[in-house]
C-alpha cells in the first residue's frame, strides 16, 4: 500500500518551504515519492519552488483547482489514480490553506483509491506567530486541521518569542472549543527550527499518523467567502510591489488579505515573493513565472485592479 501523506495548515504557514523539508529526508532514504501540489485558485506559483526535487526519485504533479466542488473532487480522485500505478512509497499532498480535511479521507477510502493507498501522516503546519483576531472562517480551517493531524508543526520558531508561541498555542485551543472539539492539542505540537529537525524528528512526522475526532463543521465552514484575485505578469519593480503589499495589509479598502504570494521579474533577475500581515519575504530566484496571488476574504475586485495594475482581475472563489 502507498502511504499517503496529508501536508496541510492555513494560508501563509508554510506548507512548502516544509514539503521541501520533508520531501529530501524521504529521497535522501531512497523512497520513491510523488509529490501532488494544488490550490483553489487558477494559477499555481508553489510548484516552481519544488522543481530541484524532481528526479529518479520524486515526480511532481499539480491539479488545476479553479472549478467547483464536485469538478475538484473528481480531479483529485482521477490524478491520484494515475499517481498509484507509478509504483511510489509515498504520496505527500500539499492543498490549498483553505482545505476541508474531510476531503482527503473520503477521497483515499473510497474505491478503487482504497485497494493502492492507505492514510499516512496529516501534518499540520501553524504558524508560530499567529494573529491574535481571526474571522471565523480562518478559525475553523486553522481548528478543524490542527484537530485531524498526528503532528502539528509549528513554522519560524526561530523568529518567535516563547511568549509569542505561548500564544499560538492558546489561540489553537480557543479555535478548538469554537468548532466544539475536544482534541488535545499540547502532545503534538512541536515547536522547533526547521533547519535543526533531526533524523528522529523526520522518523516521528513520517509515523506521526492522524486524529479522528468529532467537531461541527460551521458554516462558516462549508461556504467559506475566501478568494483569490490572479495578476500575470506584472510589470511592477520591487520597491513598487513592496509598497503595494504594505497598502494591502494596512487598508480596510481592499478586503481582508491574509497572504499575498507570486513571482516577478525586475530586470534579468527572478523574485519570489511570500507575504502575510505579520511579514514579507521577497527572495531572489533562479527562474519563475510572472503571477501575483492576492487571496483574502471580501475582496474588493475593482479597487484592487486599480491597486495592482490598472485592470480589472480575474476572481476566484475558493
Amino acid at each position: 500500500m502507498i502511504k499517503a501523506d496529508l501536508i496541510t495548515g492555513f494560508l501563509g504557514a508554510g506548507k512548502t518551504t516544509f514539503l521541501l523539508h520533508y520531501a529530501r529526508e524521504l529521497i535522501r532514504r531512497d523512497l520513491k515519492i510523488g509529490i501532488l501540489v494544488y490550490d483553489h485558485g487558477a494559477v499555481n506559483v508553489d510548484l516552481p519552488l519544488l522543481q530541484e526535487l524532481r528526479g529518479d526519485r520524486c515526480e511532481l504533479e499539480t491539479l488545476a483547482g479553479a472549478c467547483d466542488a464536485d469538478c475538484h473532487r473528481r480531479r483529485f480522485r482521477t490524478k491520484l489514480i494515475a499517481m498509484g500505478m507509478a509504483g511510489y512509497d509515498r504520496v505527500l499532498i500539499e492543498p490549498s490553506g483553505v482545505f476541508d480535511v474531510d476531503e482527503f479521507f473520503d477521497t483515499i477510502n473510497e474505491p478503487p483509491l482504497d485497494r493502492w493507498y492507505e492514510p499516512g501522516s496529516v501534518i499540520t503546519i501553524v504558524d508560530a506567530k499567529l494573529e491574535e483576531e481571526a474571522t471565523p472562517d480562518a478559525d475553523f480551517f486553522l481548528a478543524s486541521q490542527a484537530a485531524t493531524a498526528g503532528c502539528i508543526l509549528l513554522s519560524r520558531v526561530q523568529l518567535c518569542s516563547a511568549e509569542e508561541i505561548n500564544c499560538t498555542i492558546a489561540h489553537l485551543n480557543r479555535a478548538e472549543k469554537q468548532i466544539h472539539s475536544s482534541a488535545s492539542l499540547e502532545s503534538r505540537i512541536l515547536a522547533k527550527n526547521w533547519d535543526e529537525l533531526t533524523e528522529a524528528d523526520y522518523t516521528r512526522l513520517m509515523n506521526c499518523g492522524y486524529h479522528l475526532t468529532d467537531y461541527v463543521k460551521t458554516i462558516a465552514g462549508r461556504g467559506a467567502d475566501f478568494q483569490s484575485l490572479s495578476y500575470l505578469n506584472p510589470e511592477l519593480t520591487r520597491q513598487e510591489l513592496e509598497e503595494k503589499i504594505r497598502i494591502l495589509f494596512q487598508s480596510d479598502d481592499y478586503g481582508r488579505i491574509n497572504r499575498v504570494k507570486g513571482f516577478f521579474s525586475e530586470g534579468e533577475h527572478w523574485y519570489q515573493v511570500n507575504a502575510t500581515a505579520s511579514e514579507t519575504h521577497i527572495d531572489p530566484v533562479p527562474s519563475g513565472h510572472g503571477a501575483i496571488i492576492v487571496i483574502g476574504s471580501g475582496l474588493k475586485e475593482d479597487q484592487l485592479g486599480i491597486l495592482m495594475t490598472g485592470k480589472l482581475p480575474k476572481l476566484h472563489i475558493l
